[in-house]
């Protein structure tokens, strides 16, 4: 058996700029986080070497790869030519929450069939092939930056470049000023599931007006001017960032926010937040403020929504466990 996690991703500020109608124009980059809240992926020959076994939110039993409904499973095992195992996947967090958990689950598929074929795979070779899959072969209407974050781990600063290449850079600060922006971050669970998919076809669309254009070139330029404040080890302007980049991400596309995402933004500001942000394409998800610690409580009882705790994460897709080969 062989068993991997890849974490899910939170964006700091970018998000939007890593779609190819975007950045084969103007470039684009995004400053994001992975955060340890993790997809957990196990491999291991099936008791019937005839069939193929996938268990995730339903279980499929299946003689023939080309009948897997599962559409990253039935892509990336037929592209491997892989059959005759049991996969089984579970997640710290449902999809649908603006984490990034279907490039999570993408690249951890990658990393644990190559590894269960004994290859070898750099991050950069992994995050780039769950691009392919997701984008490219499956035709998502979704950008690049969740497979890198989720491949390579980390804080990045990650750029989009017109060629298509991806760079991608660690951010370098002292360790005081990461705990003390750890600290000042909150997560709160909206209850609000969404169809990333939707939304960002939509803004995909958008793309091509200029006011929406101009959107997002500010938004990576947020995005430069936060990565400076942290490399100088300054937080005092890194909530009103995040704020600047929030109006401007939600006048992309009419799902980004809603009446009750707008409501309980107003009612974080209020009570003490500096900024923030609903993460992923929105609609729904997760909400993340910038909120220093001693307002944090009268925050969180102003909301009265379930705070999610969590840490930062540097490893990337990681293998956690290989048992010995029987077969």
């Amino acid at each position: 058996m062989i068993i991997t996690k890849t974490p899910f991703r939170i964006s700091f500020c970018g998000g939007g700029s890593d779609i190819a109608e975007f950045y084969r124009q103007h470039g684009g980059c995004v400053l994001s986080t992975t955060i340890n809240r993790y997809m957990y992926l196990t491999i291991h020959p099936y008791f019937d070497e005839t069939k193929s076994a996938l268990r995730y939110s339903k279980i499929e039993i299946v003689d023939d790869i080309d009948k897997i409904q599962h559409s990253i499973f039935h892509q990336v095992l037929r592209d491997m030519g892989i059959s005759g195992v049991e996969i089984s996947s579970t997640a710290d967090v449902p999809s649908g929450t603006g984490l990034g958990s279907s490039s999570s689950f993408t690249v951890g598929l990658l990393h644990t069939l190559y590894c269960y074929q004994g290859k070898y795979m750099s991050k950069g070779r992994l995050a780039h092939e769950a691009c392919q899959v997701e984008i490219e072969k499956l035709g998502n209407p979704i950008g690049k930056q969740d497979q890198y974050a989720a491949a390579y781990g980390g804080m990045n600063f990650i750029e989009f470049n017109r060629d298509d290449s991806v760079t991608v850079s660690p951010l370098i600060m002292q360790s005081d000023t990461k705990e003390a922006l750890e600290e000042n971050l909150m997560m709160f669970y909206t209850g609000i599931t969404h169809d990333a998919n939707s939304i960002l076809a939509e803004q995909r669309k958008n793309i091509s007006q200029a006011d929406k254009t101009q959107n997002l070139i500010e938004m990576c330029q947020l995005a430069r001017c936060m990565k400076v404040s942290l490399e100088n080890n300054e937080l005092s302007d890194f909530g009103k960032i995040m704020n600047e980049g929030w109006k401007k991400k939600r006048e992309l596309a009419h799902g980004v926010s809603n009446p009750r995402i707008d409501e309980l933004y107003e009612c974080a500001m209020e009570h003490g937040a500096a900024g923030g942000k609903l993460l992923g394409a929105g609609g729904g998800g997760f909400l993340l403020f910038y909120c220093e610690k001693y307002k944090q409580k009268r925050l969180e009882e102003a909301l009265g929504l379930k705070r999610f705790h969590f840490r930062f994460e540097h490893d990337g897709t990681s293998v956690v466990y290989i048992g010995n080969k029987y077969w």
